[in-house]
């Protein structure tokens, strides 16, 4: 009923899982991550202990081959699973019981594993394969990319309803009090994959700093700042072009209305979308 993709980058640590499935609030189920450890999809007739039963064995250094043969081991229903997992050193391993209902399989390469049941055909899952290998970017961008890719080649064949995107990083969820890097899921719609892609780019642009380049804090870029926070009732200081803790302070108060806090610096320079956002509010304002 799944399509899904399992995988690590060695490059930050980033450990993610990207479903889509003719199955409402699929991210309910499939995807389970924790950083440092692992991350695994469980999917077909799907058994969702494999989830945190699989993160604690790859915790405890068990590599994720051997870690989804035990959860499997004496499960009277695993030739109806499906699942793939990855561990923090990039092993991946993926399983498909003789009971899933055709087309199902999956594959496993470099620091991914892919896997699918009830799909139009292999070329799902190859596609998804292919189109992670060659995508670029941080790891929810070719997650993104190969959900997309098995989409266009056919998906479930039963059709779409949801899809989900997990990433998990040290201190990268909210505020950093969390490793949710990125939770997004579409629980019912007709191009769940599409919207899913939609979704990612709202939260890309509002809450990532990836794409920000920072600016710095000129004398003459924080008199702009402080000029067009006080025209938006946020700052009532001088303009002297320090970034000073009141500048920052009515800065902070003015994104957090806009919901764009997560663009908010701590080396003393200024979001380069903050400042943008702001011109295009007070345009009247040099």
């Amino acid at each position: 009923m799944t399509f899904s993709i399992v995988a690590f980058d060695p490059g930050n640590g980033d450990l993610g899982v990207a479903v889509a499935s003719k199955f409402p609030c699929v991210g309910a189920v499939v995807p389970w991550a924790k950083t440092g450890v692992g991350a695994v999809a469980t999917q077909a007739w799907a058994n969702t202990d494999f989830g945190p039963d699989g993160l604690r064995l790859m915790a405890g250094g068990m590599p994720s081959g051997p870690a989804l043969d035990a959860v499997m081991e004496g499960d009277e229903g695993r030739e109806e699973r499906q699942a793939g997992f990855v561990d923090a050193r990039g092993e991946a391993a993926t399983f498909t019981g003789s009971g899933c209902v055709e087309w199902a399989g999956g594959v496993s390469g470099e620091h991914f594993a892919a896997q699918g049941n009830i799909l139009a055909g292999e070329g799902v899952v190859d596609s998804m394969a292919g189109a992670f290998a060659s995508a670029e970017g941080e790891l929810c961008d070719r997650l993104l990319a190969a959900l997309l890719a098995g989409d266009a080649a056919g998906g479930d064949r039963r059709g779409k309803q949801s899809a989900a995107l997990l990433v998990v990083r040290d201190r990268g969820g909210y505020e950093g009090r969390n490793d949710r890097y990125i939770d997004l899921r579409v629980d019912d719609h007709p191009e769940a994959p599409a919207e899913l892609a939609r979704l990612f780019t709202v939260w890309d642009d509002t809450m990532l700093s990836r794409n920000d380049p920072p600016l710095e804090a000129t004398e003459e870029l924080v008199s702009e700042l402080q000029r067009r926070l006080a025209k938006v009732g946020r700052y009532d200081g001088p303009v002297h072009g320090e970034f000073d803790e009141a500048t920052r302070l009515a800065l902070a108060d003015w994104a957090g209305w806009h919901n764009l806090e997560g663009r908010l610096r701590e080396d003393g320079r200024v979001s380069r979308h903050l400042m943008t956002e702001l011109r295009e509010i007070t345009p009247e304002v040099s």
